[in-house]
Parts: structure tokens; sequence; C-alpha cells
């Protein structure tokens, strides 16, 4: 097939996604890594195909040459994806296991219900970005955003660490939107920087960090930094913290249809009048 270019090893296998549908294309590197058992995908020319790394369960290398579509690496368990260009919508969309790099910016909706693994973004991300991102057990998700991010970051984020670093922004210039954090009720946000209250989702309060926050902080800055060499740990940690953190645990149970019901009020059969 022209769209299949191997080097004589055959570990590394190159696909040229040019013309190619994002079915064929995804069919195409399942078929791939299993055929040969390669350790390394280059897929070459990506222009908008979508669910790349979706669902693929081994631990294997993909590097992404172009700008792939939505949902990139959803319900994924396992590979390292590496993109070298933007990325759209979907990132990591409930994703149980892997890392993610993106060397470039971001768009809408990144981690939606992402249950574990790693993101690094090294330029800006869109809105609600780690919306009902949560953990479980040893499943710890942590995201890391080089630049600013939109409105309602880390919104009804159940779990995890979000760190944005704010490395893109213009002296004075927000490096979140508003309703950051609205509905949080786990996991922890670092942000770099100052945040206005009014920013902030009334379910959460910003805190200094303390010692074992900033271990946390430098660890991922270091993996950060790993990837995007071109910052310095050092002058990214002498930046002052804060750490977003719910206050509440379940924000919106009052609001809730039944909130003020008895459970043995609760009729699911037919309505239930309370005097």
């Amino acid at each position: 097939m022209q769209n299949i270019i191997t080097n004589s090893k055959k570990d590394v296998i190159r696909i040229d996604a040019t013309g190619l549908h994002y079915k064929v294309l995804n069919e195409l590197i399942l078929e791939k890594i299993n055929e040969f058992d390669a350790k390394k995908i280059e897929v070459l020319n990506v222009i908008g195909q979508r669910y790349i790394g979706s669902g693929i369960h081994k631990e294997v290398d993909i590097d992404i040459y172009g700008i792939p579509g939505n949902d990139l690496a959803s319900f994924m368990n396992g590979p390292t994806i590496r993109v070298y260009g933007n990325v759209q919508d979907g990132v990591c969309n409930t994703m149980n296991y892997g890392k993610v790099v993106v060397n470039g910016d971001a768009g809408d909706v990144l981690c939606y219900g992402m249950r574990g693994g790693k993101l690094f973004v090294k330029g800006n991300v869109g809105y609600r970005v780690c919306i009902h991102m949560k953990e479980y057990k040893d499943f710890k998700p942590k995201v890391v955003v080089g630049g600013t991010a939109g409105d309602f970051f880390g919104e009804y984020m159940a779990g995890g660490i979000l760190v944005l670093l704010g490395l893109t922004s213009e002296k004075g210039q927000p490096i979140v939107g508003d309703y950051c954090a609205t509905g949080m009720h786990g996991g922890v946000i670092y942000i770099r920087g100052e945040i206005e209250e009014d920013f902030l989702g009334k379910e959460v309060r910003a805190f200094d960090i303390d010692e074992n926050d900033r271990k946390v902080i430098e660890s991922l800055i270091t993996e950060f930094c790993d990837e995007f060499p071109e910052y310095s740990v050092h002058e990214i940690v002498k930046g002052r913290f804060i750490k977003l953190i719910p206050v509440s645990s379940r924000p919106y149970g009052r609001i809730y249809s039944y909130g003020g019901m008895h459970k043995d009020q609760l009729n699911y059969g037919e309505y239930t009048i309370i005097e």
C-alpha cells in the first residue's frame, strides 16, 4: 500500500495519512501495531482525522505530524502520543492510561471524564478543559497546560491534578476565563499566578501551596520541560502558585429534583405530591 512506509527493521512504521478517511487510518494504525509488533508509529500529513489512538490497549509510541481531529486518544489505555502541531477538541476523552503531548495549542473539552494518564499541552487551551475529570484508587490523571485557558476550566472536576502555567499570557491578561472550577468537588488545580475571586466558581477557594504541593508541581513541571526543553524548570517554579480545592463535596445536591424528599417519599412509578 502506498500509504505505508517501513524502515529496514520494521520497528518503526510510517503511515502517510494523505487522503485517508479517519476509519481507514485508524484501522491501519491498529493493524500495523499488531502485525509488526511495532514500537513506534509515525503518522504523517494528518488533516483532521478523528479518533487517532482511541481504544488502543498497548504501550506503543505514536507520533503525529499535522492536526488531528476530535477525540484524539479517547478511551486510550497505554500508548504515548506526541503531536507536532495543534489539536482539536475532545483530546483524552475518558482516557484510562497513557500519555499525550501536544506541541501547540488545543481546543475545547479536553480530558472529559479522563480517568488516568497524562496530558501535556505546550500552548493554550479552550473551554471546559477537564470537565468531569476523575480518579479511582491508583488512577489519578494529571494535566499540565503551558499557556492560558478559556471559561469553565476544571468544571465539575472530581479528581486528578490540573496545572495551568500561563507562560504565553501577556502582562495584565487573565490566564484563565470565567467560572473556573465551577461545580468542582474533587482533585486539585494549581495555577501559576493570581486569579481574581470573581473568576472562580463558588464551590472552590484559593489557598497558598504547601511543601507537598510544591513537590507535586515541580515533578510535573520537570516532565513538562523534558517534553518542551525550551522552558526552564527553575524559571517556572520561581513563580507564585495557588491551589484551588473544593469547599463543598456535593455542591449541587440541594437543587436536584429529589433533593428535598425523604427516600420514602420517592415514587418512580407515578407522581408524588408533597404537601
